[in-house]
């Protein structure tokens, strides 16, 4: 009888670690689902320094219209001036390759590191989520600088680059949904505030992407 216990017990006990083990075998099996359906080449260090540029741009674009010393007592210029929209124009263009070139290295850097491949099917999925919100928003602000439209423009910006994020959230780290939220009200925040939008640029493209590229940074790298 105490022998048939002894079995009757020990037999419970390698079933039920046999159920841990098919548990824990499970949800590793999920986390490698998981990984292999997003795209984790994107480098918290590449925000960061994206970030800093668009911080560069807005000072830049600050130091253009407002001045440090203006004699007008407001500003020294209006963004509706040909010479002003010229350097404006040339700055966000800078910006923007060094913004490209500086995400797209690192991803490539990072995917080698990791012994990945930068163009899969889950980056293509990520790259065909944003495109639609992304090229729209370009195309809808350069109609609105040719209507001189121009108070509106970081809005748009701000508003349909937020979109972008959250369509290619599902595609990559969660916290990118959030980052894309912050973008859309703070281009709402823009449109309630005309002739602030170098500032809300700056917190935009500059601070959030600063702050995200640091939270990544240090969950997942």
């Amino acid at each position: 009888m105490h022998n048939s216990f002894l079995f009757i017990y020990f037999e419970k006990q390698s079933t039920f670690m046999k159920q841990e083990d098919l548990v824990k075998e499970i949800a590793s099996i999920r986390n490698l689902m998981e990984k292999s359906s997003k795209f984790i080449s994107i480098s918290g260090i590449s925000s960061v320094l994206i970030g800093t540029y668009a911080l560069l741009g807005a000072a830049y674009a600050y130091y253009e219209i407002y001045g440090f010393d203006s004699q007008m007592g407001y500003r020294d210029h209006y963004v509706n001036e040909p010479v002003i929209i010229v350097k404006l124009l040339v700055t966000a263009m800078l910006v923007l390759f060094a913004s490209i070139f500086t995400g797209v290295y690192m991803a490539i850097k990072k995917a080698k590191s990791n012994r990945q491949s930068i163009w899969n099917t889950t980056s293509r999925s990520l790259l065909y989520a944003m495109a639609v919100p992304l090229c729209t928003g370009g195309l809808f602000a350069l109609i609105s600088i040719s209507k001189e439209n121009y108070t509106a423009v970081a809005s748009i910006l701000l508003i349909f680059y937020g979109l972008a994020l959250t369509a290619g959230s599902n595609y990559t780290f969660n916290e990118i949904k959030g980052l894309g939220i912050l973008e859309i009200v703070l281009g709402l925040l823009a449109l309630l505030f005309p002739g602030n939008g170098i500032i809300f640029w700056a917190l935009g493209f500059g601070v959030l992407h600063i702050i995200y590229g640091i939270i990544v940074h240090k969950k997942y790298e």
